[in-house]
C-alpha cells in the first residue's frame, strides 16, 4: 500500500481520516500519523493554497456545498486536479456506519482535449444538486434520498418498530414566524436568516444525513439508520443551537427559531406517505407554539416532546 501511486485512504462516520498511505500523505500535505477532519484538511490547504485546487472565492460556502453531497451515496466518483498540476479520478466509497473509503488515480495524461467538456458536466450536476441560496442540497437530492430510504424499509416492519429500531427518519424544518422577518426586516435579513439556519443545521448533521431546503423557509433532513428517539435527540440540539444563533451582526438581539416534524419510516410508505406525516408533525408544532418537535401522530408518542 505504502509503495503504490494511487492514493488511498479511510474516514471514519465523524470524517476524520483513520488512515493515509504515502501517496495519499503526499498529495494532500499530511504528516505521517497525523488524523485531522477532512474538513480541517480541506481549510487549511485552501489557506496555504495547495492540495485540492478550490475554485471559490469563499471557502466556507464552498465547504457547505460540498458537505451536502459527500458521504451521501453509496458511491461517488469524480475528477479534481491538485495544485501541483495533477488531474486526479477519485472514487467514495460508503459503508452504512458512516466510514469511508477514498481511492484516487493520477489521469493526467489521458484526453486532456476533453478536460473542459468533463468539468461542464461535473459542474451541471453539482448545480442541480445545490440550492442557490443557501449551498446546502437542493430539493431534487433531497428528496431523491427519501426515496432511497424508503426503499430500505423491510416489508414486515411493526408500524412501531421505528422507535426502536433503526431504520431512518424523515424531519421537515420550517424557520418560524419568516413571513413576519420579512416584512418586519426586508428580504436581505430573510436571506440573511435562511443562510444562518442553513449554516447551522449542516454544521450538526451526520456524515450519512442528508439536509435539503425544498422551497422558502422550509428545509428537509434525511437521516438514515436512525431510530425516532436518536433523531430526535439530534434535532433537539439544532433547536438550542438555533436559539443561541445572531444572523445580523448590526441587530445584534435579532433571533429567531424553527419548528420541527418528525416521522419514521415505516412498512408500505411511499416518499409522499412519509413526508406528509412528518408534515403533520410540524403543523402540531406549530400549533403548539412553535421552536419545537412535533412526532408523527400516527406513532405510538402522538404528543410529541417540547424543544424549549
Amino acid at each position: 500500500m505504502e509503495g503504490t501511486d494511487v492514493m488511498v485512504a479511510v474516514y471514519d462516520q465523524d470524517d476524520r481520516l483513520r488512515f493515509a498511505n504515502g501517496a495519499f500523505r503526499s498529495a494532500w500535505h499530511i504528516e505521517d500519523g497525523e488524523r485531522p477532519l477532512w474538513s480541517d484538511l480541506m481549510r487549511r490547504n485552501f489557506a496555504a493554497r495547495r492540495g485540492t485546487v478550490i475554485s471559490a472565492d469563499d471557502f466556507e460556502t464552498w465547504l457547505r456545498s460540498v458537505l451536502g453531497r459527500r458521504g451521501k451515496t453509496g458511491f461517488r466518483a469524480f475528477e479534481t486536479d491538485l495544485h501541483d498540476g495533477r488531474w486526479l479520478w477519485m472514487t467514495e466509497t460508503m459503508q452504512a456506519d458512516g466510514w469511508m473509503l477514498c481511492v484516487a488515480s493520477d489521469i493526467t495524461s489521458l484526453r486532456p482535449d476533453e478536460r473542459e467538456l468533463r468539468q461542464a458536466r461535473d459542474m451541471a450536476i453539482k448545480a442541480s444538486e445545490t440550492d442557490d441560496l443557501t449551498g446546502i442540497a437542493s430539493r431534487r437530492f433531497v428528496m431523491s434520498k427519501l426515496e432511497a430510504l424508503v426503499k430500505t424499509v423491510p416489508a414486515d416492519l411493526p408500524i412501531s418498530a421505528g422507535q426502536t429500531t433503526a431504520v431512518g427518519c424523515v424531519a421537515v424544518l420550517d424557520i418560524d414566524n419568516f413571513k413576519y422577518i420579512n416584512d418586519r426586516f426586508g428580504h436581505s435579513v430573510g436571506d440573511a436568516v435562511l443562510m444562518d439556519f442553513a449554516a447551522t443545521i449542516q454544521r450538526l448533521v451526520r456524515k450519512t444525513d442528508v439536509l435539503g431546503r425544498v422551497g422558502g423557509e422550509e428545509f428537509v433532513l434525511v437521516l438514515p439508520n436512525t431510530t425516532t428517539w436518536e433523531a430526535e435527540a439530534i434535532i433537539g440540539r439544532m433547536l438550542a443551537e438555533v436559539r443561541q444563533s445572531r444572523p445580523v451582526r448590526e441587530q445584534v438581539s435579532f433571533r429567531y427559531t424553527f419548528s420541527a416534524g418528525l416521522a419514521s419510516a415505516r412498512a408500505g410508505d411511499d416518499p409522499a406517505d412519509l413526508y406528509r406525516r412528518a408534515d403533520l408533525a410540524l403543523y402540531a408544532a406549530k400549533m403548539r407554539g412553535r421552536d419545537q418537535i412535533g412526532i408523527d401522530v400516527d406513532g405510538p408518542r402522538a404528543n410529541g416532546s417540547a424543544g424549549g
